[in-house]
């Protein structure tokens, strides 16, 4: 892996103990933070996160009504939320959404209201 001047470095992730120990050494220096299992699981999810959107181009920046939604599409905004699932009950829409992190969570909408999304779904099943 290489930092924003190009320098190389190498990244280990290993048990320690109860925790998970993470070492990034370069030429500079060596660091280690240690986490517990829990995050250290959040941590492999935002990655695997952040390299599918690294790998899928560029963002194609769409508004679609909430009773619109599926599977894959992720919304627009600070944090990256993709949708899980979306059910419609007359003019409501329920919305479960996931975190890069790997949390999830419902959320109900008007049918009728604007989502921002960054991308359409491209996730398999989608």
């Amino acid at each position: 892996m290489t930092d924003e001047h190009g320098d190389g470095g190498i990244l280990e992730v290993a048990p320690a103990g109860a925790e998970v120990g993470i070492t990034v050494a370069t030429p500079s220096g060596e660091h280690t933070f240690l986490c517990t299992p829990a995050r250290a699981r959040e941590l492999a999810a935002a990655l695997g996160f952040a390299a599918d959107e690294a790998e899928s181009g560029p963002a194609h920046h769409v508004t679609v009504r909430a009773d619109e939604l599926h599977r894959g599409d992720v919304r627009d905004g600070d944090r990256a939320m993709t949708v899980e699932a979306v059910r419609v009950e007359g003019g409501t829409a329920h919305v479960t959404w996931a975190s890069g992190a790997g949390r999830s969570w419902n959320q109900m909408y008007d049918a009728d209201a604007s989502i921002p999304l960054r991308r359409r779904g491209r996730l398999p099943g989608a």
